[in-house]
């Protein structure tokens, strides 16, 4: 793939993730019957809930991944005393 193409494509992603974070935000502050944030501060939050969200899923991807490598080890050990 292309580094421009790839770019472009995670800039759209980028976007497309704050805008749907804003939108869960105004509707989350509607329901709780807050006052909404001026444009750039709901911006802000979320770009922050969009950083602490890739963060975790990062890390408890790392740990599933882990785990998985573990079980999968332990198979492999568990099956040669087997054979």
């Amino acid at each position: 793939m292309d580094d421009d193409l790839k770019k472009n494509l995670k800039a759209l992603t980028e976007k497309t993730e704050i805008r749907l974070t804003e939108s869960l935000l105004k509707w989350k502050y509607k329901k709780e019957g807050k006052e909404i944030p001026e444009d750039q501060n709901l911006k802000d939050q979320s770009r922050l809930i969009m950083e602490q969200a890739h963060k975790t899923i990062s890390k408890r991807g790392k740990n599933i991944w882990n785990e998985l490598k573990k079980a999968y080890g332990k198979k492999e050990t568990k099956e040669e005393p087997g054979d």
